[in-house]
C-alpha cells in the first residue's frame, strides 16, 4: 500500500489517501474532491479549476496522469 496527499494529486490540502494501485488512489482523490466541491471549499475549487484547464489538452492531461503514475510507483510501501 502506498500513500499520496491531496496536494500531490493536484488538490489543495494534506489529506492522505492510501491504496494498492494508482487507479484506487485516484478514485479516493476523486471522492474527496466531490466532497470538497459540495462544501464549496474555495482552495479545492481553485485546484479543480486548474485541473479543468489542464483537461483542455488531451496531451497535457495524459502527461499529468503519466507523471502521477510514475510518482506513485516510486513511493515506498507503507
Amino acid at each position: 500500500m502506498k500513500t499520496m496527499t491531496c496536494k500531490q494529486l493536484g488538490g489543495a490540502c494534506d489529506t492522505k489517501f492510501s491504496a494498492n494501485t494508482f487507479e484506487e488512489i485516484a478514485e479516493l482523490s476523486k471522492k474527496h474532491g466531490a466532497e470538497m466541491f459540495q462544501k464549496k471549499d474555495s482552495a479545492h475549487l481553485e485546484a479543480m479549476n486548474d485541473m479543468r484547464n489542464l483537461m483542455q489538452s488531451p496531451e497535457g492531461m495524459q502527461a499529468w496522469f503519466e507523471n502521477k503514475r510514475k510518482e506513485f510507483a516510486s513511493l515506498p510501501e507503507n
